[in-house]
């Protein structure tokens, strides 16, 4: 179970055995549905002629289960078909007994419909049995029969895989002349049809010598108990012992069929209900009605290792946000404090200069699109970069009233760039910002390069033959090359 064969075909479980091979019941990875395999047992040489034969025989109808395609993989080969459910009329005898006449009549209609499409074909099928007449799982409905098992049938005019004394069949079911050597025609299955018709109407399988010795001393017998005299005419034209005697085409008996029905009495209410059960069983643990299952990688997790505490709702890393060197002294709660950004000269020094508050927003940042805090841009790298302090949270509250900025005793801190995208609780106060100088540094914006690549590794060139080599292979060469030239003029 599970073994995959020819890269298509899965093994599921096996449905059957007969003399030929295995069948099973495998998912076929391209049509994606289940279909049933016969897996060929013997691979001798008459084993494969036989095969190849069976699954040559690719005639459409809807009562025959003819092979469908067919596969090879190392010295196994196999054959698919449709899968049917319902089991074979050997079931259905089993589990009901004796049916009732019209029942019985409308599967032997659909067994002569398959079989005259068959003949029709020039091919004799030459094994018709109750275990090769197949039944879909229509439960109460009407019942749907399909003829299986092409392992033996021949075209005729084909050359026989058997000596001429041995006849292929299955004991029970041969007809007279088939045991008498003679060449398999189309009569030789009516009458194992008439066998089948027999069966199912009695439950049991008939005595084929028996009734042929009968039907030899008496002529046609009356009809037996059970058998409304109608059809029971119809069966024992299919059981005539001469071959001329029985109907000459299944599409004739057919007919003959269809006026029987018109004079069988109407089916009586009490009548216990044929149902057709699936007979294939549950699917065993790895499959189900989509095939077999597979197994799914583990989902990735929703919030990324790096991802803040919290989440940010869409699992992007987010940056830090800036970090707001300490307050000098007398500067307060004011917005430049908070914001982490100085006024500057054009120079790039600091101001001493008080200037007047004005709500701007430093070039370059743009407002929030989703309440993620915006990535800052490119910064210059600082001179002398220093460990910044870490701030306490500040918890919002109602912004003291602003106070004049105070220079830094010292300009030796590390410089914070100019470009640089206030935080977010400064936004909420731009109001107070201090206002910056009308015109930015006109220095060139400073970029950061990008780390540079990991220098490859130098190719070393593969040394050549040497000359003692190859000297000696361009001169062969050449003179291979003149000799064919040579050659070519001759001709």
């Amino acid at each position: 179970m599970g073994e995959v064969f020819a890269g298509r075909y899965e093994l599921v479980d096996p449905i059957g055995r007969g003399g030929a091979g295995a069948v099973w019941r495998v998912w076929d990875r391209r049509r994606r549905r289940y279909v049933a395999a016969k897996v060929l047992r013997q691979r001798d040489a008459h084993s494969l002629l036989r095969f190849v034969r069976e699954q040559a025989m690719r005639i459409d109808h809807p009562h025959l289960l003819a092979p469908a395609s067919w596969a090879a993989d190392d010295d196994q080969v196999l054959f698919t078909m449709d899968l049917v459910a319902g089991g074979s009329l050997a079931h259905l005898v089993g589990d009901y007994g004796p049916l009732p006449a019209r029942y019985v009549c409308t599967l032997l209609d659909q067994l002569l419909s398959g079989l005259s499409a068959v003949h029709a074909e020039g091919v004799v099928h030459r094994d018709i049995k109750p275990a090769n007449i197949l039944l879909e799982a229509t439960g109460t409905g009407r019942p749907h029969l399909r003829l299986s098992d092409f392992g033996i049938a021949m075209r005729r005019g084909e050359p026989r895989l058997t000596e001429t004394d041995y006849v292929m069949g299955t004991p029970g079911y041969f007809a007279p002349e088939q045991l008498l050597g003679a060449e398999p025609h189309a009569a030789a299955d009516l009458f194992a049809t008439g066998l089948v018709t027999l069966y199912l109407l009695e439950g049991a399988k008939p005595d084929a010598e028996a009734l042929v010795d009968l039907f030899t001393e008496r002529g046609t017998p009356d009809a037996p108990e059970g058998i409304p005299e109608p059809l029971w005419q119809v069966v024992a034209t299919l059981l005539q012992p001469d071959p001329d005697a029985r109907f000459r085409t299944a599409t004739g008996a057919r007919k003959a069929l269809a006026e029987a029905v018109e004079l069988l009495p109407e089916a009586s209410p009490t009548d216990e209900p044929v149902e057709v059960f699936d007979q294939l069983g549950p699917l065993p643990p790895g499959f189900d009605a989509d095939g077999p299952h597979r197994q799914t990688s583990p989902a990735a997790p929703s919030v990324p290792p790096h991802a803040p505490p919290g989440g940010t709702g869409g699992g992007l890393p987010v940056p830090p946000p800036p970090i707001t060197p300490a307050p000098g002294p007398g500067a307060g709660a004011g917005a430049g404090a908070r914001s982490g950004l100085a006024p500057v000269d054009s120079d790039g020094s600091r101001t001493n200069t008080p200037l007047p508050p004005a709500p701007v927003e430093a070039p370059g940042s743009q407002p929030p699109a989703d309440g993620l805090p915006p990535t800052p841009p490119p910064q210059r790298p600082a001179a002398a970069p220093q460990p910044r302090p870490q701030l306490q949270p500040q918890p919002p509250s109602t912004p003291a009233p602003p106070q004049a900025w105070q220079p830094q005793p010292s300009p030796t801190h590390a410089a914070v760039p100019p470009h640089q995208a206030p935080t977010a609780p400064a936004r909420q106060h731009t109001a107070q910002l201090t206002q910056l100088p009308t015109q930015l540094p006109a220095a060139a914006p400073v970029i950061a390069k990008p780390p540079a690549p990991r220098a490859a590794h130098a190719r070393r060139k593969r040394p050549g033959p040497p000359p003692q080599v190859t000297v000696p292979v361009l001169l062969l060469a050449l003179v291979c090359f003149a000799v064919g030239f040579w050659a070519l003029a001759q001709t």
